[in-house]
């Protein structure tokens, strides 16, 4: 018989909901939010729409918070930045690339937390069962779906260091702030995300 490593893993990290009454359940849809999702989508809608109006925090450099508005303005440490049309232009294109990533990060928690009770369901069914081996088939099938949604982040990355790199040159006061490079790329294509 082989072993469910991640799916028992996540079954061990189920278990307080299980054992308090609070038990998962899957949606009616199989690639439905589950009630952990729902309650996780909830939380994180309301993240978005606070994002939409409110200044987007771009770096934070010792103890110096570097921030874009909805209106296009920059901050440093509180203080606005003087910016023509065409610094404002790009400083909206950067904070709509910094939310598209964010916004895909946040689906990718709601994911993960539906794969987490998904597979703490399958994981109770394979040891009732004993067959073990389709049901890890599956739950590994559904984390290369969630894998494959993370590398969609690694993808906007580029875009995003090139109008980080425009800023820099357009607006000097942004330059010492602008702590993305290349590397932080290659690392989010390894798996290995540590953005600055």
């Amino acid at each position: 018989m082989k072993t469910l490593k991640a799916p028992l893993f996540a079954l061990m990290l189920c278990l307080p909901l299980l054992a308090c009454g609070n038990r998962p359940q899957a949606s009616n849809d199989a690639g439905g939010d589950t009630s952990l999702g729902q309650k996780v989508r909830e939380a994180t809608d309301k993240a978005r729409k606070e994002m939409a109006v409110k200044n987007i925090s771009v770096s934070s450099d010792n103890g110096v918070k570097v921030e874009i508005s909805p209106a296009g303005d920059l901050l440093i440490d509180g203080k606005a930045v003087a910016v023509d049309d065409a610094q404002r232009k790009l400083l909206l294109q950067y904070r709509g690339q910094v939310m598209q990533v964010a916004e895909a990060g946040i689906e990718i928690g709601v994911q993960g937390a539906n794969l987490g009770v998904r597979a703490a369901g399958e994981a109770l069914k394979g040891i009732l069962s004993g067959d073990t081996d389709q049901i890890e088939k599956r739950i590994d099938a559904e984390a290369k779906k969630l894998e494959e949604s993370a590398t969609k982040i690694c993808d906007r990355l580029p875009a995003m260091l090139a109008t980080q790199q425009q800023l820099a040159a357009a607006i000097p006061e942004f330059k010492p702030y602008a702590k993305m490079d290349q590397s932080d790329i290659d690392e989010c294509r390894k798996g290995h995300v540590t953005m600055r």
